[in-house]
């Protein structure tokens, strides 16, 4: 049987975006269970989470006693559930916290395949809904804490459903209430995790595509007026609630703080030219990097189809935003990575040509290359004697991926191609983000340092010792989330004053002189228990951070 025959077998149904659901979830499992907390978003969100749970205010997210008014509540409340379903907050793991987003990135690969079903042959759907699933991007915010995961889903979900709606005018599948149903419920989750995003991405569709045909009467259709209020229900009591408690701070901060400095300059060093997401595309779009060229050709030839229409409205205005706002991350555009797989799928319907066959084998060598030559060159310059075998073998993983996707393409069978080269992807990004990257111990400071505060006997959570954990010279969030929302981050003076109140301290080596002098001047003795050192990476800094004790041991064990 072919990979075409194979996949227009187990393409058809329901069966299609269940099977992009399951390769989104096993791309991003390996770095869902094996990464540590990561700086600085990740750890922020969950430390959040975690405290929502604590204080049982769902309202008002913090980290410590800092209100987080950056991003809406949606995403809190997600990875609380998730933890109060399979966790306890006390434990301090960071995988519960996570599985919103793999759950969001398994229901933006459904959801792809769902909505290209369309207009798409089953093979070619199924593709579309795989190759989102098992892009680098999604499989690597699939395994972080944050909104992108979740975004990913719901906006992908409310556009396949506004496609489908869209192309059920123009001779497609019929799309009823259910399907404008998921299309606000797609809507509405993209709100309560990330405000504007999702809107834009619809609005700027609909204004495309109005100015593209001069008709707009199916829009009417969609269900505004159950539809808003269904919004208006879902988001309103919170955004009252947020706005009652911040004396409308919420407003201000992520308004004025946040979305507007990032439309006006670069924030936080993230400034980048335009073109920038355009050229990490083939990288952060790999495996599907083989086809992206005859994608784009496919979009330019077919775009007077109606579902190739619609991708290039989903994709086109949104895209030009982000490349214009100057601050710049690499998973803005990742809510449109759905609109590009429904162009590549539609372009393997049609063998491509020899010459974008021999453009797509060429980019997906350089985007493999590159990728094999990740995890090698990190585990040289951060840890030469750990993991260099991991490494190399998930660097062959790629290259062969690379190869035989070029192979199979220039042979003009795009289908093999892409099955081929996204199984052994699949393989060597589970290498790189389960078992390679956690394997760079210098950069997991975070977790090296509580580590060995719990050798030393004296975390929090043992009880020996009473809480909380003072660190001087140290700062960034992970440690927070690992050692608890009470840590308090202070300087030489402030550890010196945990010793004399019996409390464990941790100091980052330079501060060790400030510190003694601190325990000199309060007539307090401290034993060095034990240390932490590393690579600060959001500072590129090389940290020690040294685990100090009361001299006496404590007389009892106290209540954690």
């Amino acid at each position: 049987m072919t990979a075409e025959a194979l996949l227009e077998r187990f393409g058809r149904g329901w069966r299609g975006p269940a099977l992009a659901a399951l390769i989104a979830f096993i791309a991003g499992l390996p770095g869902l269970l094996a990464l540590p907390p990561l700086d600085r978003d990740e750890s922020r969100f969950a430390e959040a989470s975690a405290q929502m749970l604590e204080s049982r205010d769902f309202v008002t997210p913090k980290f410590q006693d800092t209100p987080r008014f950056k991003k809406p509540v949606g995403i809190y409340w997600l990875q609380a559930a998730a933890v109060a379903a399979v966790s306890h907050v006390e434990a301090r793991n960071i995988w519960p916290y996570r599985i919103p987003s793999i759950l969001g990135a398994m229901l933006a690969a459904a959801a792809c395949a769902w909505g290209a079903a369309a207009f798409l042959k089953p093979g070619a759907s199924l593709m579309a809904g795989a190759m989102l699933g098992s892009s680098f991007l999604l499989s690597a915010e699939a395994s972080i804490a944050a909104t992108d995961g979740v975004l990913a889903g719901a906006v992908t979900l409310g556009m396949a459903a506004l496609g489908r709606v869209y192309l059920a005018e123009r001779g497609g599948p019929p799309a009823g209430r259910r399907v404008k149903a998921l299309f606000w419920a797609g809507l509405a989750l993209s709100i309560l995790v990330k405000g504007p995003i999702g809107p834009m991405v619809v609005a700027l569709t609909l204004l495309a595509l109005m100015a593209w045909e001069r008709r707009a009467r199916w829009i009417a259709g969609l269900g505004w007026s159950w539809g808003l209020i269904a919004i208006a229900a879902l988001v309103g009591p919170w955004a009252l609630a947020i706005t009652v408690a911040s004396d409308g701070g919420f407003w201000g901060a992520s308004i004025g703080g946040d979305l507007a400095p990032k439309l006006l300059r670069g924030e936080e060093s993230h400034g980048e030219p335009p073109g920038f997401y355009l050229a990490l595309m083939p990288l952060m779009l790999f495996p599907a990097t083989l086809a992206l060229p005859a994608g784009l050709v496919a979009g330019w030839r077919e775009r007077a189809e109606p579902g190739v229409k619609f991708a290039l409205c989903w994709l086109i205005p949104s895209w030009i935003v982000f490349e214009a706002a100057p601050t710049k991350l690499i998973h803005y555009p990742l809510p449109l990575y759905g609109a590009l797989a429904w162009l590549i799928a539609r372009a393997l319907q049609a063998p491509p040509g020899r010459r974008v066959g021999w453009i797509g084998a060429g980019a997906m060598l350089i985007a493999a290359l590159t990728f094999a030559a990740i995890g090698p060159a990190a585990v040289n310059k951060v840890a030469p004697a750990d993991g260099m075998a991991w490494a190399i073998a998930g660097a062959v993983l790629y290259a062969a991926a690379g190869a035989a996707g070029a192979w199979l393409m220039l042979r003009a069978r795009p289908w093999a191609a892409l099955l081929t080269g996204g199984a052994l992807t699949l393989a060597a990004h589970s290498l790189l983000l389960g078992v390679v990257a956690p394997s760079l111990k210098p950069l997991w400071l975070s977790n090296r340092a509580a580590r060995a505060l719990a050798a030393a006997g004296a975390s929090p959570a043992e009880g020996v010792y009473p809480g909380p954990v003072t660190v001087a010279g140290y700062e960034e969030p992970s440690l927070v989330f690992l050692l608890g929302s009470g840590t308090e981050l202070g300087d030489a003076a402030d550890a010196a004053e945990a010793i004399a109140e019996g409390r464990p301290a941790i100091v980052e080596q330079g501060q060790t002189a400030a510190f003694q002098a601190a325990l000199a001047s309060d007539g307090v003795a401290a034993r060095r228990a034990g240390e932490g050192a590393g690579l600060d990476y959001s500072n590129n800094r090389h940290d020690v951070l040294q685990i100090f004790l009361p001299a006496s041991p404590p007389a009892a064990k106290v209540t954690p």
